[in-house]
Parts: C-alpha cells; sequence; structure tokens
C-alpha cells in the first residue's frame, strides 16, 4: 500500500503517543476526523499498524539490569529452532529476541534486576537449553538510542 504524506505524519504521531484521541490526531495532521479516522482503519486494515501498547519504565518495574546476549546452537532442525524459539518467547526476562543470519543465530535483549538475577537467569534458563553451543552475555553501559 503505497504511503503518502499525510499517512506517514499519521504514523508519527501515533508512534509519539498512540493514544491520542481521534480529534486531536486530525488536528495534528490537518484533517477533519472522519478521512483522519478512515486513514488510520486504513493502516489497520492494511498490517502497518499492527497494535498499540504502553512504554513500561523496566528499570521502575524492577528489571533495571539490562544485557544483550548472543547464542550459537548446536542443531540446526526446524522442529529443534521451533521449541527453542517458543521457549525463548516464554521468558518474561527476555524483552527482544531476533533470528540472525550466520553466526550468532540469535540476539536477546534481557532485562532482569540485577547481576544475581541474570546469573540466575542464564545458568538455569539459558545455558540448560540442550541445543545450546554458545551463549556470550554484553552488559548495557547506557541506551544511546531506542524506538521506546
Amino acid at each position: 500500500m503505497p504511503l503518502d504524506s499525510v499517512d506517514r505524519e499519521i504514523l508519527f504521531h501515533l508512534r509519539q503517543d498512540g493514544r491520542l484521541t481521534n480529534v486531536e490526531l486530525a488536528k495534528r495532521v490537518g484533517l477533519t476526523p472522519p478521512p483522519c479516522l478512515r486513514r488510520v482503519k486504513r493502516l489497520e486494515d492494511a498490517g502497518i499498524i499492527t497494535g498499540y501498547r504502553a512504554r513500561v519504565d523496566l528499570a521502575a518495574t524492577g528489571r533495571g539490569f539490562e544485557v544483550i546476549v548472543t547464542a550459537e546452537i548446536r542443531v540446526n532442525d526446524r522442529e529443534t529452532v521451533d521449541e527453542l524459539e517458543a521457549l525463548l518467547r516464554s521468558y518474561d526476562e527476555v524483552v527482544e529476541c531476533r533470528r540472525l543470519f550466520g553466526r550468532p543465530d540469535y540476539l536477546m535483549r534481557v532485562r532482569v534486576e540485577d547481576a544475581q538475577a541474570y546469573e540466575k537467569f542464564l545458568v538455569e534458563k539459558v545455558m540448560s537449553l540442550p541445543p545450546m553451543a554458545r551463549v556470550d552475555s554484553h552488559l548495557t553501559m547506557r541506551e544511546v538510542k531506542s524506538e521506546d
């Protein structure tokens, strides 16, 4: 679906504040509310807007310790990969997980309370998985840029 400048402006404002009312969004993009609502609905129906969510300060929830984890696996059969990915998705500590081309196989962002909680997560939940061949941890010094 081709996007024009108004569509892009709508997406920009909704990424900044997904709780904008349609009236406020319309005012910001220079439309009246009915055509603005039609455009938002069209963007949703086309799968460009995939949902709305709350941004959460993970440090305030006791998850201020972030580690970037890379992992390589021994086995690459489809069933093992599917099971591993389902398990990684189920871990609350894993806030982002990506399957990569080449090595390493996975890159994860892990958020926990502190170093001790990370060690427990790493040893009990990640390193104990049979397909894991290598796991490397990279501590985050500070976040420079984020989509959130």
